[in-house]
């Protein structure tokens, strides 16, 4: 099933593998896209995937960087960069989904931090992403007005995915970053509408994106449970929480639904005490087609998520770092590379393309 072909709105996916997002922070300082970026993307298509999703793309000048080196979408420059690479991508039948992120409170590139409550976050900056090793800054609470512009940057850089030749975006609210941090209960006690419904500025977020771009572009949702500075994150209320916030998914009517393994692996922290899991309650409950993540590098487990019906597609990160031609070794039925720390060491910038 692997190999399976799948649609995708009225965009035809080869098989059933993709590429996660991995933070690359190989920019040079400017966030466009280098040579390097190029060659890393392309070694995936050659190597069989059926969709690459970027990294996270910076959305705003203002406070949505959350590195030194990560490449945006906000400029010309950043655009006609991207606009170069993704014609690369396609030649090879893969598609190419571009995530947009904002850092929110966990920026480690900015010291004026917004977040939907005034809280301090949780553990330290990562050295290895340039921003120091030290405490995040206190972030300041979003006003209505903070709030409405990350909605309209988040569109506008849609609508510039649309100019690059992407075939969709990817709305990162995962992994502990600003929209994750609307979702969550420790990072999100707003009193106002903001706080009593946690999903609603993804929901504007999508409703603006759909209003500027093509009607069959690729608009997709990435969740999570595990946040980068809290791994052993879970929902407080568990299989509860889960199901609502996949009803406001559903009602959001996003194009697909990625459910990131952040802090544990698909099989292992991906299911509820009932045995349902996190992939196969979002395909049940909002009808849209899942993309599983966490250790799908192992054959048996991304089969067993596709055969069992839990998810429609298995994303690979630390499993494509080291096998860059995973399908295809896999179609061959060749010997799966072991994952080694060195293999996430970021990429060396080679200067703007």
């Amino acid at each position: 099933m692997i190999f399976n072909t799948f649609q995708l709105n009225e965009r035809r996916v080869k098989n059933r593998t993709v590429v996660a997002p991995m933070s690359r922070v190989s920019t040079a300082l400017d966030g466009i896209p280098t040579k390097a970026m190029f060659d890393y993307y392309e070694t995936f298509a050659r190597g069989g995937f059926g969709i690459i999703i970027t990294e996270g793309l910076y959305t705003d000048t203002v406070a949505s960087q959350s590195y030194p080196n990560q490449p945006g979408i906000v400029t010309k420059e950043q655009t006609a960069a991207w606009a170069t690479l993704t014609p690369k991508i396609k030649a090879h039948g893969t598609l190419f989904i571009a995530q947009l992120m904002h850092g929110g409170g966990i920026s480690q590139h900015v010291q004026h931090t917004l977040a939907p409550s005034a809280i301090q976050p949780l553990g330290k900056k990562m050295s290895a992403y340039g921003g120091g090793d030290g405490a995040f800054p206190l972030p300041k609470e979003m006003t209505i007005a903070d709030i409405e512009a990350v909605v309209i940057t988040h569109a506008a850089s849609a609508k510039r995915a649309v100019q690059a030749g992407f075939d969709g975006i990817e709305i990162h609210a995962a992994n502990g970053y600003l929209l994750d941090q609307f979702l969550t209960d420790y990072t999100n006690q707003r009193l106002d509408a903001y706080g009593q419904n946690k999903f609603r500025i993804i929901a504007e977020i999508i409703a603006a994106i759909k209003e500027v771009v093509p009607e069959n572009f690729i608009i997709g949702l990435r969740l999570s449970e595990g946040k980068v500075n809290n791994l052993k994150h879970r929902f407080p209320g568990g299989i509860k929480d889960a199901k609502a916030i996949l009803e406001e998914a559903k009602t959001a009517a996003p194009s697909y639904i990625h459910i990131s393994g952040e802090g544990g692996s698909w099989e292992g922290t991906g299911f509820y005490e009932t045995g349902e899991s996190f992939t196969g309650l979002a395909k049940q409950i909002t009808g849209k087609p899942v993309i599983a993540n966490g250790g799908l590098h192992d054959v048996n487990i991304a089969k067993r998520a596709l055969e069992e019906g839990h998810a429609d597609l298995i994303s690979l990160a630390k499993g494509a770092l080291a096998n860059p031609d995973w399908p295809l070794k896999v179609h061959r039925e060749e010997t799966i590379t072991a994952y080694e720390r060195w293999m996430s060491k970021p990429i060396v910038a080679s200067g703007p393309q």
